[in-house]
């Protein structure tokens, strides 16, 4: 992140509420407190900061419960990022006191943004090659979960006719493609049966 911003306001979200600190290009607080998870709520605070120029929104967690924050951040004009969690604990031992509140979460992620930009992240906006990923992924654990069903059913199924095929094929061999095929070939365990060793 190279833009200089008037304000950097540090977000330590949460599910209900976030608390903010705001800090200037000098470092002094000009807003600390919670916010409740609200677009309403949340377009206040940061149009009232805007009063004071350009204004950075700086998230610890940009998915689930830090994407309302992003969402009105963006859509006021304000500049988004996100301070990863291994940056941000290591930032935290650079600042005294070891108690672990929302209050200095929020003044870490502010200041930590405000002088060290380069331990910030950007939140890509519409990453199409991201959102394809994720929807092939929950395609392939779908499918995943499907095939574990379908060779348990088909297992219990085989087992069920011809209890000794659990001797014979132990394990995964039972559902091994040359298997399934040698079934279809033979018309099941007795077929298969039949036609021997050879």
């Amino acid at each position: 992140m190279t833009t200089e911003y008037a304000i950097t306001l540090g977000l330590d979200v949460g599910k209900s509420t976030h608390h903010g600190c705001a800090l200037t290009a000098d470092g002094q607080r000009v807003y600390d407190r919670e916010l409740p998870q609200d677009e309403t709520a949340l377009r206040k605070v940061i149009t009232n900061l805007q009063q004071h120029g350009s204004v950075l929104v700086v998230v610890d967690q940009p998915n689930t419960i830090g994407a309302l924050p992003i969402a009105v951040a963006r859509d006021l004009g304000a500049g988004v990022a996100y301070l990863p969690g291994l940056a941000m604990r290591k930032a935290a031992d650079l600042y005294p006191g070891r108690s672990k509140t929302d209050a200095r979460d929020a003044f870490i992620i502010a200041d930590t943004a405000r002088t060290m930009p380069h331990t910030l992240r950007a939140v890509d906006r519409n990453s199409e090659v991201l959102s394809a990923l994720k929807v092939l992924s929950g395609f392939d654990e779908d499918l995943a979960r499907e095939s574990t069903r379908a060779i348990n059913r088909l297992r219990s199924l085989l087992v069920q006719i011809y209890p000794s095929l659990e001797r014979v094929f132990p394990g995964v061999v039972l559902t091994r493609a040359i298997v399934l095929d040698l079934f279809i070939r033979y018309h099941g365990p007795a077929g298969l049966k039949a036609a021997g060793k050879a």
